[in-house]
């Protein structure tokens, strides 16, 4: 395994707390410790909190039907137990664990639905309430299904018989308890601060003593404070993770205020700036910008989240902690990554995009990063975090940051991302006509020492892009002559033609969308296959303006998007 310079000690460091993790879990698991998750059953759930996540009848037919359409991945199990299921894709039985497909009963609005609700509940109790394993005990799913469960516990206990009922309490109190133990001891990030969640939820909604709301409520505003940036992003730097943080936050706010209780400031405080903060990543279309593990965006839940920003006016422009910068005039919106890597813990989705953009206007993306999230390929997965996936340039065909393991380190750890810029330095440079922002990275420094700077401003109008590429040793010197190469790419998205006009440029647009017009003096640009991960229906072809030059004879190269009028096809 290849260390970066610097990084063994933290990497070792993860390692031993990787396997500590899971010695505890297989420790818990065992009939030693196994009493400890047992207790009394509370009597009743108190209140059952909303569900912000958008439902679909359909797939209550589908899974009555034995269809189980979770992750991507459809499996039919043709009238057997899907909890017995063999062959299923990680993601897909985590998905199955986790409940949150109940919401899906509960628009179907039947008894039929209410009924087979109950049944695979049931089943998941004979099958797997007695016996502490993954994946069905995994920490993260343990924290959605105790959310699923209190949420949808009206459809589920609906005309339920009594034996039934208690049995979904006992169940429901166990999973409380071994998530209260497992949650000292897991990973940094999301999840972890989804399982304070869950515990909070089952604090206010089942009848508990009011120390147990008090522990909960404090632990979840520690995580809150440590985990929501100043200026609302996450510590991860994926936008994706605050639109799943905030389905959860906005019921939980919700649900204190049902249940006449005070939420705690942190909670109140980190709503407020992670909605805005969900407006700085929207581009013109209604999409998320893609950094960092975010992938399509289902327009529909973005809006329905959105709907509680009630913060006016635009949205803002810098956000310096989570590291982006967004420049939007005349209905043209650029967005771009000016961070370092989240750190090592929470890095598993992060991309080596650097100094990337996208750029969207009139309700069309056209310059766009690969997109790939949790549930893309795990083949595509390497390529897609690549720089080269980015529009950004590369040097000498590497990555700003690596996230190589082993195989048998990859199953322990993951792939969290090392070896990247330390130093982002970012100026922010607004004008009466224009925004714009410069921005360097050292992620080269190390092993070619040479720095990338980007310099990207937009008119007034938004009918102009302007960007500026340096590339520059230590002190600002030039690159000396070598073997040095660079490939600054700007990738086009799938649904954006590409063509050159009568003049012999190339112009990005489609039918009913603006157009723009790409030049470059000093190189000649190509065109070059590229693939898109953030489809819906999975990646898509799609292409890439490139151009290619050695730093020692170009260290400054100026190119430029323009919004034209129709451009005429050659």
């Amino acid at each position: 395994m290849e260390f970066g310079r610097g990084q063994g000690p933290a990497l070792w460091a993860y390692m031993a707390r990787a396997y500590w993790r899971r010695f505890g879990r297989r420790l818990a698991a065992g009939p030693a410790y196994r009493w400890r998750f047992s207790g009394r059953t509370p009597e009743r759930i108190l209140v059952a909190p909303p569900d912000l996540r958008l439902p679909d009848p359909q797939i209550a037919d589908d899974i009555y039907h034995g269809r189980y359409p979770f992750a991507g991945q459809l499996i039919e199990t043709g009238g057997a137990s899907p909890f017995q299921v063999t062959g299923a894709s990680l993601e897909w039985q985590h998905a199955l664990h986790g409940f949150r497909w109940l919401r899906h009963m509960r628009e179907a609005g039947t008894e039929l639905a209410f009924a087979n609700a109950r049944a695979l509940v049931a089943d998941w109790i004979a099958i797997h309430g007695g016996r502490i394993a993954a994946p069905a005990w995994d920490p993260t799913v343990t924290a959605v299904r105790i959310i699923a469960w209190l949420q949808h516990s009206t459809v589920v206990l609906q005309g339920a018989e009594f034996p039934f009922y208690r049995s979904y309490l006992k169940s429901l109190a166990a999973q409380v308890r071994y998530l209260r133990f497992a949650a000292r001891d897991m990973a940094d990030g999301e999840d972890l601060l989804r399982a304070r969640i869950a515990l909070t939820f089952a604090a206010l909604s089942l009848p508990v003593p009011g120390s147990v709301v008090r522990n909960a409520t404090k632990n979840l505003a520690t995580e809150l404070d440590r985990q929501i940036l100043p200026d609302g992003g996450h510590i991860s730097r994926n936008p994706m993770v605050l639109l799943e943080l905030l389905a959860d936050l906005l019921p939980l706010r919700q649900t204190y205020a049902n249940q006449a209780e005070a939420p705690p400031p942190a909670l109140m405080g980190a709503i407020d700036r992670m909605l805005p903060a969900l407006r700085f990543f929207r581009h013109s279309d209604g999409g998320l910008a893609r950094f960092n593990g975010m992938g399509p965006t289902i327009a529909d839940r973005l809006a329905a989240i959105l709907r509680h920003d009630d913060t006016a006016g635009a949205p803002l422009l810098h956000a310096p902690y989570s590291g982006y910068e967004r420049l939007s005039m005349g209905g043209t919106t650029v967005i771009a990554d000016t961070g370092t890597p989240p750190p090592f813990d929470v890095s598993h989705m992060a991309h080596a995009g650097c100094l990337s953009f996208e750029l969207s206007s009139a309700r069309q993306q056209y310059i766009v990063n690969s997109g790939i999230d949790r549930f893309g390929p795990d083949e595509y997965r390497p390529l897609a975090r690549a720089t080269a996936a980015h529009s950004t340039a590369t040097l000498n065909d590497t990555s700003s940051a690596r996230f190589s393991f082993s195989p048998n380190v990859h199953r322990l750890l993951g792939t969290p991302l090392y070896g990247g810029p330390g130093k982002v330095p970012c100026e922010r440079r607004d004008t009466s006509d224009t925004q714009g922002f410069v921005a360097s990275h050292d992620g080269y420094v190390a092993r070619f020492g040479i720095f990338h700077e980007r310099e990207l401003v937009l008119s007034r109008s938004g009918s102009v892009l302007d960007g500026v590429d340096r590339f520059f040793r230590q002190g600002g010197a030039p690159v000396r002559p070598g073997k040095d190469v660079v490939t600054i790419r700007f990738h086009i998205h799938p649904d954006t033609e590409l063509y050159r006009d009568s003049s012999d440029r190339f112009v990005l647009g489609s039918e009913g969308s603006d157009y723009w017009v790409f030049s470059c003096d000093d190189i000649l640009p190509t065109v070059e296959e590229s693939l898109f991960f953030a489809g819906i229906a999975g990646p898509r072809r799609s292409r890439q303006l490139v151009l290619t030059f050695a730093p020692a004879e170009f260290g400054l190269v100026r190119w430029r998007f323009t919004r034209t009028q129709l451009a005429t096809r050659t």
